[in-house]
């Protein structure tokens, strides 16, 4: 009985040219998506600078070392943005000193020492805190916190008032509507993103460390400071950064918080003042002629590339993590 020759079609396998078209067609929309990101990004930075750049070229101050931000006349703009980055570093930088301590400390219980049917709705409890408005935020600062803080505020002004950050330098406390307050209320406002990334990096720890650590008799304290720490150390930081470049863009509930007296150049948390979000949100109805607007256009570029720099640290971190 003879055989005859297979007369079936050949398979998706013997195809290697259907493959091909199909990798060729997926990186190209995968480039073009990257591609289109960049360019935005660059397009944003590129029509920034040229609106600023008229005004830069007519300013009368300095730029970078000047106080003031007269943008009244026209014809004789005097604006810089000393006070608006001193604000603004200082109410980011301290609400990162409060939040990561928190945001770690409730990773590591999420991870390890909480029991599992409560580590769940605890855990979608913190992330909750990220769907709260800014407007939310920025009226529970100024109407419940700021005024229950300034006891904690007077007392560090008495106790600590020969540093300069908790000098009050002749500004008066009362009200709360302080650097200090708004620290406060960015660092709950960041605590979901710096939880959120440091409990997905402690979960990633291999399970072969922690049980070569536990073999040789370390307490739960000891495994997670000789094991999970050091290996989520890297996501911690990358954390705390996006967390950083989320405090230093935000607007509402600083410009709700804060109050406008305050004293220029003075580097203290219980001076007031603007932000560089909150000055260009304040000042946004008075945007009809080109160069008193292109001023703040300027100071959205400072704060554009403040912001970017901070979150282009926080990948290059987490990519050295993962690299490694």
């Amino acid at each position: 009985m003879s055989s005859e020759p297979s007369t079936e079609p050949a398979s998706p396998k013997a195809r290697p040219g259907h493959s091909q078209r199909a990798e060729v067609i997926f990186r190209s929309l995968a480039t073009a998506a990257g591609a289109t990101v960049v360019a935005a990004i660059a397009l944003i930075a590129l029509f920034l600078l040229i609106r600023a750049w008229p005004s830069i070229m007519a300013n009368e101050a300095n730029f970078f070392t000047s106080s003031e931000f007269n943008t009244t006349n026209a014809d004789h703009l005097r604006f810089g943005i000393r006070d608006l980055l001193m604000v603004t570093v200082l109410s980011s930088i301290l609400a990162l000193v409060i939040a990561v301590p928190i945001g770690v400390g409730i990773a590591l219980f999420l991870t390890h020492y909480s029991p599992k049917p409560m580590a769940r709705p605890f855990a979608m409890l913190v992330d909750l805190l990220a769907a709260v408005p800014s407007i939310v935020f920025g009226l529970w600062g100024f109407l419940v916190l700021a005024p229950r803080i300034e006891p904690v505020e007077t007392f560090l002004n008495d106790k600590l008032g020969w540093f300069f950050l908790f000098s009050d330098g002749n500004v008066s406390i009362s009200g709360g509507g302080t650097i200090f307050t708004a620290g406060v209320v960015l660092a709950v406002m960041i605590l979901p993103i710096i939880t959120s990334v440091s409990r997905e990096v402690f979960n990633l720890t291999p399970v072969s460390h922690i049980e070569a650590a536990q073999a040789l008799g370390a307490t739960k304290w000891e495994m997670v400071r000789m094991t999970v720490l050091p290996y989520g150390r890297s996501g911690v930081i990358a954390g705390s950064m996006l967390g950083l470049g989320r405090a230093l863009g935000e607007t509402i509930a600083v410009l709700v918080i804060l109050r406008t007296s305050a004293q220029a150049g003075h580097w203290s948390l219980f001076d007031g003042g603007y932000t560089f979000a909150s000055k260009i949100a304040a000042a946004a109805s008075e945007f009809s002629q080109p160069l008193p607007t292109g001023a703040y256009i300027a100071a959205g570029f400072v704060l554009f590339a403040l912001t970017f720099i901070v979150n282009a640290l926080a990948r290059l971190v987490s990519g050295g993590r993962v690299n490694g």
